[in-house]
C-alpha cells in the first residue's frame, strides 16, 4: 500500500523545489501528466538499488484504488485515539498525556544529558554488550544485511506461531490443536528443534482453562514515561492477559541451553524486571496481589516455567536494582565508546565495518602478525 501511495503522489502531485522541512511551494505550470511512474529503493549502506514499482499511469491508478489508500489515509487523518509508542518522545503533549502512564524514577536514574529518548530493555542489553554496536544498530539504524543466525530464526518462527494461536478468538485448548508439520522461514535441519519446543509448550499454555471473559493480548506494547529520567520506556510483551482480577505478563524464550545466570532470572532476562515494576506501579491496572510475571523457557528436551510476584518487596527491590544498574551508564553516556563486553567477537558484528573499536582491534592484530 505504501508503494501505491508514493506512486500516486508522483502521478498526481505537482512538482516542487521546496527544501526539506519548508512549506510546500509548487512550481508554476502547466505540468504534463506522467505516463509512467517508477519508484526505486536505495540501500543506504551499500548503494544498491531495487525497482519497487514501474507502472503505467493507468496501472498506478488501479493499484491506488485496489489497495484503498484513500480510506486508510482518511482513517489516519480523522483518528483521535491515542496510541502510545516510541514516537511519544517527540510529542510536546507528553508531560500532560493521560494515555502514557507517568512513573517517576522507573529507571532509577536522573535526567540524561541528551534530549528525551525512547528506551527498551533490548536497547539496554545491546548497550551493555557493546555501546558502539548499540549506537549503530539502535540509534543510527545501520546494518550490513547479513543473515540472522539459526537461534534468532528459530525463536522468531516459534513466537510467530504461538502469537497466532494465542490471538485466535476461539481459544481452543492448545492440547487439542494439531501442531504444524513445519514452520516458515526455517531450513529443514532447523525444523525438529522448533517443533519440539511447540510440543513442550502444550503443558504450560497460559490460555488452557482461562475463562472466556478474560482479556488476552499477544505482543502487547506497553509504554510508560519516567519524567525523572525524561525517558519513554517501551516494552513489547509476548503475552498479557487478565486472570481473576489480576494481570499476567508472560515472556516466552527459546533456547537449546540449560544455562542459568548466577545473578538470577532478572539478571538473565531483564525484561522481567521491567514487567515487575510496571505491575507494581499499576501501569497495567489490575489487582497487584493477583498479578504476576511468568517466564516460560522452551527447549527441545524440556520446558521451564517461573513466576515472579510484583507485590513481594524483595522481588520489586531486586527489579529496581537490576534496571538501575543497566540504565545508569546508558543514561550518562555521550560518546558510546565503551569497550565491548568480554569475549565479544567483533568479527561477527553486523556493524563492524563502521566501528572504530573493530578497526583498532584489526590494526593491532595485523601489527602483531
Amino acid at each position: 500500500m505504501e508503494i501505491a501511495a508514493v506512486a500516486h503522489v508522483l502521478l498526481s502531485g505537482l512538482p516542487s523545489l521546496t527544501p526539506f522541512g519548508a512549506p510546500s511551494s509548487p512550481l508554476p505550470g502547466p505540468h504534463l501528466r506522467p505516463q509512467q511512474v517508477r519508484v526505486i529503493g536505495v540501500g543506504l549502506s551499500d548503494g544498491s538499488t531495487e525497482t519497487l514499482a514501474d507502472w503505467t499511469a493507468d496501472e498506478t491508478e488501479r493499484r491506488y484504488r485496489v489497495t484503498k489508500v484513500t480510506a486508510v489515509m482518511a482513517e489516519l487523518a480523522d483518528a483521535t485515539e491515542a496510541r502510545p509508542g516510541g514516537d511519544c518522545v517527540r510529542c510536546v503533549a507528553l508531560p500532560d498525556c493521560t494515555a502514557v502512564p507517568r512513573v517517576p524514577g522507573l529507571l532509577g536514574v536522573d535526567s540524561t544529558p541528551r534530549k528525551r529518548r525512547s528506551l527498551s530493555v533490548s536497547d539496554l542489553r545491546a548497550y551493555k554488550d557493546c555501546a558502539e554496536r548499540y549506537h549503530a544498530l539502535r540509534v543510527l539504524k545501520l546494518r550490513d544485511g547479513r543473515t540472522e543466525n539459526a537461534a534468532i530464526r528459530r525463536g522468531r518462527a516459534v513466537d510467530a506461531w504461538l502469537n497466532d494461536r494465542h490471538a485466535e478468538p476461539s481459544r481452543t485448548s492448545y492440547r487439542a490443536v494439531p501442531l504444524p508439520e513445519e514452520l516458515p522461514g526455517l531450513a529443514d535441519s532447523e525444523q525438529p528443534e522448533a517443533l519440539a519446543m511447540l510440543r513442550r509448550h502444550r503443558a504450560h499454555c497460559p490460555l488452557d482453562g482461562l475463562a472466556d471473559h478474560e482479556t488476552v493480548q499477544p505482543q502487547r506494547r506497553i509504554v510508560a514515561y519516567d519524567p525523572q529520567a525524561d525517558v519513554v520506556l517501551v516494552a513489547d510483551c509476548d503475552l498479557v492477559h487478565t486472570d481473576r482480577g489480576g494481570v499476567v505478563v508472560r515472556e516466552t524464550k527459546t533456547t537449546t541451553s540449560d544455562y542459568t545466570d548466577p545473578g538470577g532470572l532478572m539478571r538473565q532476562y531483564p525484561q522481567l524486571a521491567l514487567a515487575v515494576l510496571l505491575l507494581e506501579h499499576g501501569v497495567l491496572s489490575g489487582d497487584t496481589l493477583r498479578s504476576r510475571v511468568e517466564l516460560e523457557v522452551l527447549r527441545p528436551d524440556g520446558v521451564r516455567l517461573e513466576m515472579l510476584d510484583p507485590h513481594d518487596p524483595r522481588t520489586a527491590a531486586r527489579a529496581r536494582a537490576e534496571l538501575r544498574e543497566l540504565a545508569a551508564n546508558w543514561a550518562a553516556d555521550r560518546v558510546y565508546r565503551a569497550a565491548p563486553a568480554p569475549r565479544t567477537d567483533c568479527g561477527t558484528c553486523e556493524v563492524s565495518r563502521w566501528c572504530g573499536t573493530n578497526r583498532e582491534r584489526s590494526g593491532t592484530q595485523r601489527g602483531a602478525a
